[in-house]
């Protein structure tokens, strides 16, 4: 790894883990991090929970892991640009989903509903619920027992209320602070890989056309040059080289905008980083540019009569399993049926499944016939 800046997070400047471990020989901090979160059931997880399409709508759609994974590889790309901690970055980004309910948003959504008169469920709290404690790999800690810096990225966002209950990092929080750089640029790398990605997917499912997007600017902008380049490129290659530049196009200039605001607030440390404002960003025409995108797939693909179809089956298997665990927590597996606060249990639990398991559960308690 080349020379870390000044204001990079690095072993050295570290806060630390919550239960102290001996360091590392072979590998950094951040490294291991990195390595406890792929090796986690958690994150294996991923490779069957909705990104937007469920698990078994195709073989070639993004899932949360495939996601995840494209986050991590831009995130590095852009903090080694910038000679930021690119392992920091890629344990933030490996962990920023672990989370996610099963359906995606939808099932977030119906769960948080379920959950209203009980604390209210986020994906990026339950993130690091699991790193910080319901993990069970270990024989003398619960969770994965991560760094403070890994921890305090994974909480992207957090009401002050919420803030005062997680300790070391709901500080930045009540505080008006900033997380680290690195973490702000995997907040962003997560941004550019959904966006161009669910562009992919929309495109190969046939819910958006080409003609649609022609209509939105960043993409537009992108197709005409690719065409230009290479006429009479079609199909799946003329999709892919415009999404590959439009990434591209999104990476650098973030990278530069970043670098020119690092430059204009000089901060020598990152301790005086966190007392910046956001100092990773797009540019204004950029980030424009990128919000007329998502507005676009928020009316067109999230929104599709196709989409909401799987979403309202989604928020109604949420809304059932939970009711029927709630109501009788015998029907629950035993290690969550321990818990003394049964609705949170009862919402780890069905955080904590898959797609395809939540339908197989949903079927178990309630078709007639099922066992």
């Amino acid at each position: 790894m080349a020379e870390l800046a000044p204001y990079a997070a690095s072993d050295s400047s570290s806060r630390g883990r919550r239960l102290l471990e001996p360091k590392p020989s072979l590998r950094s901090d951040f490294q291991r991090d990195r390595d406890r979160i792929i090796h986690s059931t958690a994150f294996r997880r991923l490779e069957y929970k909705t990104q937007v399409f469920v698990n078994h709508e195709g073989d070639l759609f993004r899932t949360r892991l495939t996601h995840s994974i494209e986050v991590a590889q831009i995130a590095r790309g852009i903090c080694r640009a910038l000679h930021l901690n690119e392992d920091l970055a890629e344990a933030v980004a490996l962990a920023h989903d672990l989370g996610h309910t099963p359906f995606g948003h939808a099932g977030q959504d119906a769960l948080n509903d379920c959950m209203r008169d009980h604390g209210g469920f986020e994906h990026n709290l339950q993130s690091l619920r699991i790193v910080d404690k319901l993990e069970e790999r270990y024989a003398t800690f619960d969770g994965l027992n991560l760094t403070f810096e890994t921890r305090e990225g994974i909480v992207k966002h957090c009401s002050l209320e919420k803030a005062r209950l997680l300790g070391d990092v709901g500080e930045r929080f009540l505080s008006q602070r900033q997380p680290s750089l690195e973490a702000q640029i995997c907040n962003l790398a997560d941004e550019i890989a959904y966006n161009n990605h669910d562009v992919d997917d929309g495109l190969r499912s046939g819910l958006i056309t080409l003609e649609q997007l022609r209509e939105v600017g960043l993409f537009a902008s992108h197709v005409a040059a690719v065409e230009e380049e290479y006429p009479g490129l079609r199909d799946r290659r003329l999709i892919h080289e415009t999404v590959r530049r439009m990434i591209n196009t999104l990476v650098c200039d973030l990278i530069e905008t970043t670098a020119a605001n690092v430059d204009r607030h000089a901060p020598d440390g990152l301790d005086q980083l966190r007392g910046c404002p956001p100092l990773a960003a797009f540019s204004s025409r950029l980030a424009e540019e990128n919000r007329e995108l998502k507005r676009f797939l928020r009316t067109n693909l999230y929104r599709h009569y196709q989409v909401l179809r799987m979403t309202n089956k989604a928020r109604r298997i949420i809304g059932d399993l939970f009711g029927a665990f709630l109501s009788d927590p015998r029907l629950l597996p035993p290690q969550y049926q321990r818990n003394v606060n049964q609705p949170r249990s009862v919402a780890d639990y069905i955080a904590g499944m898959t797609d395809r398991y939540a339908m197989k559960e949903h079927r178990r308690l309630f078709a007639v016939g099922e066992i």
